[in-house]
Formats: C-alpha cells, sequence, structure tokens
C-alpha cells in the first residue's frame, strides 16, 4: 500500500467510494448526494423553540439536523420535538449530540435517527493532566470504554439507528494525548479504538468525523483517516466533514472553505457543515455552495497523471524554495493586487489593498493587510509608491520605464530566452509541464503560476509537484483569476483552490482577481493565508457556533469582544458558549473565554484555567487584563485624520 495514499487520485477528480449508511429516509454515503447539516442553538428543554429553528434549517436547504442532548432530560424531550415535527409533514432525520452522557445517548438513541459521540468526552478521562499510561493501564482503559460503549452500539443496531463517531482536535483524552500527542493520528487513533468496537459487533451504520479550528490539522486527520481505514481492512465509512469554530463573517466562510474545499477537492466528504457563529440557517447555503462545485467536475481538462505524491499529506512542510525578493525561503506569502485590468490615476485607489494615503502629512499608512506588491500590467502608476509596495509590470512596458528602482518584468516563457536582467516575475500556465524544463537552472525568478482548468487546485498542484520532482526551487505565486461578483462564492471558490495548496506548504505568494472589487480581493487573499495558517496579519476568534448549551449569546459576544480586541495582530482568542466546548475546542487558542454558569464566565491562558465564575459584565476587561499580563496588549490607534 502507498505510505502517502488517500484517495482515488492527485490530478483527476473523483469521489472516494463509501458505504451508504441509511439515516432516516436520508441516506448517506455510496452514490447519494453530498448532503448538508446544521445545528439548533436553541435549549432543547425549549420544544417550539427548537421546532421553528429545524423548520428554518430545513427550508434553508438542510438534510439532518442535529440536537445537543447534554442530559437524560433533554434526549427525553427529543421525543416532544420529533413528534411535533412529523406533525408539521417536517420528516428530516435528527441527530442527538452527545458530550459526557452515555445514559441519555442510549435514550437518544430510541427516539432520533442518528446519534453523534466524541470518543474524548464518551466514557474516557480527560481532565488535561500529563499522565504515564502503560501497555496494561492502557489496555485497562480500553475494556472500560468498551464496557460502556457497547450497550449504545446495542440500542443503535436494534432500533436501526446510525451513529457518528466524531472526534474532534481540542477534546483528546488523557489517555490519547498521553501515548499520541496533540496530533492527527491521536485524533484518528480515538476514533479507531471506537469504531473497532463498533466492527466487532456487526454494527456498521457508522459515519466518521476529524473536526479541528486549525485547518492543517484537521485536513490531515481526515486524510490518516482515509488511508487508517483502507491499512486495517476496516469499511469505508462515510465522512462527514466541517472545520469546528470557523467563527463568523467572511472569516468563517474562507476558513470552513479551505478546510473543507481541500478534502472535496480531492474527492473526500459525504456531507458537510459549515460551523459560523450565526444563526444556523445561514450555514446551509454555504455547505451547498462548496458542494455544488462539484456538480459537473467530473470530466474536467485532463491532467498529467501523478500515482505518487512527493509531499507528506499528513504533516505540514513547506515546499523547500529560494529567496528572489522577499519571496521564497523563509518568507512569509506575499500578497500581490491585481490593476491591470484599469488604470491607476490617484492615490486613493491604493486605499482597497491596504494603503492608505494622508494628503495632510503627504505620508502613506499601510494596514495590516497592505499589498505587497501592485501588478499594473500596462499601465504604469504615475507616482511613488509608498515604502513596502513594489509594483510589477508587463515585460515591454518595463523595458521603456527610465526608473525601474521598485519595478520589475512579467515576463512570458518566450521572454526568457531574450531578458538580460537579475530579477523577474514568469508567468507561466500550469497545464504546461514542459515549462518546468524551461526553468531549471533559473535564479532570481518568481513563478507567477495559473490555470485555466475547472479543476484549479489539481493542476497547479501537480505542476508544483513536478517543480519538486525536477529540483525546481522558485518561488511559486499563486495567481488565480475566479469571474465571481457575488462576494461569498469568490470567497468560497479561492479559499478552496488557493487554500487547499497553501496547507500542503505549496504556494509562496497569491494574486486573486476577478471580483471586481480591490478590497474584497486583498481581504480575501489575506483571509486564506491566516485561515491556512501560513500568514497571521489580525486578531482569530475560534469561536462555537452556538447550541442548546450555551450559557450566553455567542453572536453578541463575539462581537463585542471583537470590537476590543480585533488589533491584536495574531493573537487567537477563543469564545466557547460552554465547557463541552472549551477548553477542548479551542485548544489552539492563546486566551478562553467560556460560559460557565448563567452570567459566569471562565478565563483562559491556553488551556489553563486563570480566572473562574467572573461576571458576564466585567470578564471582557479582565480577558484585556491577562493579555496585558503577558504583554501581549498593544492600545489600538486612535485615527486623528479622516481619510
Amino acid at each position: 500500500m502507498d505510505q502517502n495514499k488517500y484517495c482515488n487520485s492527485l490530478t483527476e477528480y473523483s469521489r472516494r467510494e463509501s458505504v451508504k449508511v441509511n439515516i432516516g429516509q436520508v441516506p448517506l454515503g455510496a452514490d447519494c448526494p453530498i448532503r448538508v447539516q446544521s445545528m439548533t442553538t436553541i435549549d432543547t428543554m425549549d420544544t417550539q423553540g427548537s421546532v421553528d429553528q429545524t423548520i428554518r434549517m430545513v427550508d434553508s436547504g438542510c438534510e439532518y439536523v442535529r440536537i445537543t442532548a447534554p442530559s437524560i432530560k433533554e434526549a427525553q424531550n427529543l421525543q416532544e420535538i420529533k413528534n411535533e415535527l412529523r406533525a408539521k409533514g417536517i420528516d428530516v432525520p435528527l441527530v442527538a449530540d452527545i458530550h459526557f452522557t452515555p445514559n441519555a445517548a442510549e435514550l437518544a438513541a430510541k427516539i432520533v435517527e442518528k446519534v453523534r459521540v466524541n470518543p474524548g468526552n464518551y466514557a474516557d478521562k480527560k481532565k488535561f493532566e500529563e499522565i504515564d499510561y502503560t501497555d496494561e493501564s492502557y489496555e485497562a482503559e480500553l475494556l472500560r470504554i468498551k464496557k460502556k460503549f457497547t450497550p449504545l452500539v446495542e440500542i443503535c443496531k436494534a432500533n436501526g439507528t446510525a451513529m457518528r463517531i466524531g472526534t474532534n482536535h481540542g477534546s483528546l483524552s488523557d489517555r490519547i494525548m498521553s501515548r499520541f500527542g496533540d496530533t492527527p493520528l491521536g485524533m484518528v487513533e480515538s476514533a479507531l479504538e471506537f469504531l473497532r468496537i463498533c466492527d466487532e459487533m456487526d454494527y456498521h451504520e457508522i459515519v466518521l468525523s476529524m473536526k479541528a479550528s486549525n485547518t492543517r490539522i484537521m485536513v490531515q486527520a481526515y486524510r490518516l483517516l482515509v488511508h487508517k481505514l483502507e491499512e486495517e481492512g476496516l469499511k469505508p465509512y462515510p465522512l462527514h466533514l466541517g472545520v469546528t469554530e470557523a467563527g463568523d463573517g467572511e472569516d468563517g466562510r474562507i476558513k470552513s472553505a479551505v478546510g473543507i474545499g481541500a478534502l472535496l477537492e480531492d474527492g473526500l466528504g459525504d456531507t458537510v457543515r459549515v460551523s459560523l457563529t450565526e444563526e444556523p440557517e445561514y450555514e446551509a447555503p454555504v455547505a451547498q455552495s462548496l458542494i455544488d462545485r462539484y456538480a459537473n467536475r467530473s470530466g474536467h481538462q485532463m491532467i498529467a497523471p501523478l500515482d505518487h505524491s512527493p509531499v507528506d499529506p499528513f504533516v505540514y512542510e513547506r515546499r523547500k524554495s529560494i529567496e528572489v525578493l522577499n519571496f521564497g525561503d523563509q518568507n512569509v506569502p506575499r500578497v500581490i493586487a491585481d490593476f491591470s485590468g484599469e488604470k491607476v490615476v490617484d492615490k486613493k485607489a491604493l486605499k482597497p489593498i491596504g494603503h492608505h494615503y494622508l494628503p495632510e502629512l503627504d505620508k502613506w499608512k499601510m494596514g495590516d493587510t497592505g499589498a505587497d506588491y501592485v501588478y499594473s500590467g500596462t499601465n504604469p502608476i504615475p507616482y511613488m509608491l509608498p515604502n513596502g509596495l513594489r509594483e510589477v509590470l508587463d515585460y515591454e512596458i518595463w523595458k521603456a520605464l527610465d526608473d525601474q528602482e521598485n519595478k520589475y518584468p512579467l515576463l512570458t516563457l518566450e521572454d526568457l530566452s531574450v531578458f538580460d536582467g537579475v530579477v523577474a516575475f514568469v508567468q507561466v500556465d500550469a497545464a504546461n509541464l514542459a515549462a518546468v524544463t524551461d526553468l531549471k537552472n533559473r535564479a532570481g525568478l518568481v513563478v507567477m503560476l495559473y490555470t485555466q482548468n475547472i479543476h484549479a487546485m489539481a493542476e497547479l498542484r501537480r505542476f508544483i509537484f513536478e517543480m519538486m520532482l525536477q529540483g525546481v526551487e522558485l518561488p511559486v505565486v499563486l495567481m488565480h483569476k475566479v469571474m465571481e461578483q457575488d462576494q461569498t462564492e469568490f470567497q468560497l471558490a479561492t479559499a478552496t483552490d488557493v487554500g487547499g495548496l497553501l496547507i500542503d506548504g505549496l504556494g509562496d505568494g497569491v494574486m486573486l482577481s476577478g471580483q471586481g472589487n480591490k478590497k474584497v480581493e486583498n481581504d480575501t487573499a489575506f483571509g486564506i493565508l491566516q485561515a491556512a495558517r501560513t500568514r497571521m496579519t489580525k486578531t482569530e476568534y475560534i469561536s462555537c457556533p452556538s447550541c442548546g448549551r450555551t450559557l450566553f449569546d455567542l453572536q453578541e459576544t463575539t462581537a463585542m469582544i471583537r470590537k476590543r480586541t480585533d488589533h491584536l495582530k495574531g493573537v487567537k482568542i477563543g469564545i466557547m458558549g460552554c465547557i463541552v466546548n472549551g477548553p477542548g475546542e479551542m485548544a489552539d487558542a492563546d486566551y478562553g473565554y467560556v460560559g460557565s454558569g448563567k452570567g459566569k464566565i471562565t478565563l483562559y491562558r491556553g488551556q489553563t484555567v486563570v480566572k473562574r465564575a467572573v461576571p458576564s459584565e466585567r470578564a471582557v476587561d479582565e480577558l484585556i487584563e491577562i493579555i496585558r499580563e503577558d504583554d501581549n496588549w498593544v492600545e489600538p490607534e486612535t485615527e486623528v485624520i479622516a481619510l
């Protein structure tokens, strides 16, 4: 078995074949469409509220509805919710979300069409303590887990209830952490332990998920899961895809597309949930948009086959490249703004790409998401650019310039033979693998790689893989044009195609175009780099999408915290509605704000509790004080001059 294999093909779109799982009247996997699901945010004990919200979710395109059942009473009330829905002619399958309560799961499994259990929480120990397990004590824990888990499996078998074994990166048990660490392998092994029990009991109505807020870890875990299932000879169970705590707004959409899209591109995934800190009916359309990109993907323009990946798909390692200007090697990926389709006349034109001209002071101010380069094509910018911004022009125009300082030519492959300068950009079609030979033994070139193939990520990846196979270490800018005026659709498409490459360490820069709004293009480029963890330029909020367990208004609280802290570049803040999602689900966060009771907040530094039971009206101030203590606080800038 190929040790790097996780999908049918790296170059031809082919959906992974999985077994069919029956979930009520909406089967999953096999030749079924990729399904959409979401989760209610209403208190499960509010029957009418849960019913009304479920109907809104179904109307928005949701095919499965998940409802939290943190205790017996909520599990019992699932029957009331189901009865009301069925009386209204709504037959959407219901999924009970279970964490710490096996008895609630066993009751729910007799009511709903599917139960979701999290191996890290279900019958396992998670105290966030470092514990060394011997082989004997490890096996003893497995036997204890089997004893706790077996009754649920028997009930599911008897009632025809499906199950999702859903591992979350942030809630791995102490036992798993002690042996495998906080890794994709630990996530996979956590699920496999439960799956092996199901397999022994001949129960196969199973869906698997490997969720994380860190898109790299999430993608690696799903890939490794597929690989391990085949390696162990287990059935190819359907995959439920999701990025946990993606956040809200454009950040949440971009982050979801980077993680989920990277897997869909390689044919992985049978159902999708986009986790946004918004009303749940807003999630399904985003998930459907991601799925719809693959409706006509089969039959795309052929890409040269490649049997073996030259990179390890289960571990992040940035592609080795030489430094040219400030591209490649150890430099963060750069952003190039495309102004080639318009003539830049005044200095205000650069404001959308993060460069603000202050006329009263005759100075420039650059924001955190200020583009590094601007491509002006055949229209040179007629004024001196601000420090830190450089210009790229078409070769014929560049040759005629009197002042070529901080201005660089964009060559075609044909221009390479006559260009005698030191540094240049060269535009290359990823379909032309023969061009790799033209790039060999060249220095001082930045490759501007583009594709016209509908299977864009795979073709761009294939060209970069060919560069690696032939030892060409020039830096590569991912040059992607998506003709889409709708902002969300543009973000989803570019985040999928470009973000999937960055997750694998492929790409030293990004240039997006086609949307028409320079600010949207620029912000999306920086958003993709942030979501792929390759360039952190703003505060990251790891906020859960809310559910019936939530102890405060997540949307309002997230907006309040964002307003006070969104200038803290590179700081990661977890905002969790309850202890189930925190501190575990904010494993990546530097600081955490977690609901611990009505009107009470627990504050974390990483996964360590700093303050308990803080009144919610003081909690944001206390959070900021903790950030100050760590010397991570800076005062927000006050804008003195109107722009």
